[in-house]
């Protein structure tokens, strides 16, 4: 057996081959590819120290080794050629290095590939205001972001800059611009790039994640002053999403936040992701809230109207949607069987009332 430490570009070839979203590699486990949502082991041994220690080495720019060094943790973009471009993450776990990569992607997929509500569409189009993506780490916020600035991209003739940590879909000119700015590469931060974007004559910006008071403020900002603002929140569903923003706020600061978001505010998607009943891979299950008059008023003064999830059941006219609804869709046309239906549904036992009241289900 070589005493050469293992390579890990072997490792992304195969992540490749697989359509693959992840790889992970750490000390004492053989590396793994995440497909269809699950983590599947690669047939050959168990790396070891040596192993990371000189594949992260191989791919961790010059600049951030003494950070690494200092923090143990370190983020950047990695291409190979003829494979592909990735985000990493390098860190430190019990005294030993370990890295999980994540493949981007070249072009968007399409909102038909998605099976993305049409009214994402009509939020994609929306000439100004703020339109909010959320749902937790790998529940696609990333790639329905790239697929509405790749529907901007296709209809309207602008000037698109997106901030993203790091960049994961690369776009090409069509009837608009695009200027795609990474975090550390391009810009120091989300907020630095967000003022300066506003003397780059944007009509839409694209803010991979609002993580802070100062990133929330100068995108709501640049809605109020008349750009389409699209961002993303790790936040469970449209409530979650508002009480977020305005927990970003001292109290003293809130009546007015939630003022400037009933404004601005044009709709919150919210996303998880469910196995295929065919085993195919998963689906997008989608709550879609549309600001309206009422959803507005809900924001300035929740005690003046229902919940907001209420809303969103009832808002139908308005292509609104909760996740239960979504759900029942699914399982009616036989993608989601019941039970992976139930376990990811908000409000499982009503969610079982309705399918039986309707015949779906016995």
């Amino acid at each position: 057996m070589s005493d050469q430490p293992q390579s890990v570009i072997p490792f992304l070839h195969a992540l490749a081959s697989t359509g693959g979203s992840d790889l992970h590699c750490k000390v004492g486990s053989a590396p793994r590819v995440r497909v269809d949502g699950r983590l599947r082991k690669l047939q050959v041994p168990p790396l070891t120290a040596a192993d990371t220690q000189h594949m992260v080495a191989q791919v961790l720019p010059e600049d951030l080794v003494p950070a690494f060094r200092d923090t143990h943790e370190a983020d950047f973009a990695f291409s190979l050629s003829g494979v592909g471009r990735f985000r990493v993450n390098a860190y430190v776990a019990r005294g030993t290095e370990g890295l999980v990569f994540r493949r981007v992607a070249v072009g968007a997929q399409s909102f038909d590939e998605l099976g993305l509500p049409g009214v994402i569409a009509d939020l994609a189009l929306e000439p100004r205001g703020l339109v909010l993506v959320t749902g937790p780490t790998g529940s696609g916020k990333t790639t329905t972001l790239a697929s509405m600035i790749d529907l901007i991209n296709s209809y309207r003739e602008v000037n698109i800059v997106t901030i993203e940590d790091p960049i994961e879909v690369l776009h090409q000119d069509k009837k608009a611009i695009i200027s795609q700015r990474e975090v550390r590469s391009d810009t120091l931060d989300f907020t630095s790039a967000l003022r300066a974007a506003m003397r780059q004559d944007p009509d839409v910006i694209m803010v991979g994640e609002m993580r802070d008071i100062e990133t929330v403020r100068a995108a709501l900002s640049a809605a109020e002053t008349g750009h389409l603002v699209l961002a993303t929140l790790h936040t469970v569903d449209a409530q979650d999403t508002i009480n977020r923003i305005v927990d970003f706020f001292t109290p003293h600061e809130q009546n007015q936040v939630r003022a400037t978001l009933a404004q601005t505010l044009r709709g919150i998607v919210s996303q998880r992701l469910v196995r295929r009943g065919d085993g195919t891979g998963r689906t997008l299950v989608a709550e879609v809230m549309v600001n309206t008059g009422r959803t507005a008023e809900a924001i300035i003064d929740p005690s003046s109207q229902p919940p907001i999830l209420d809303l969103i059941s009832e808002g139908e006219y308005y292509k609104m949607q909760t996740f239960d609804q979504h759900l029942f869709q699914l399982v009616r046309d036989n993608v989601v069987a019941l039970d992976d239906a139930v376990a990811i549904a908000s409000r499982p036992h009503d969610l079982l009332v309705e399918l039986r009241g309707a015949g779906v289900v016995d």
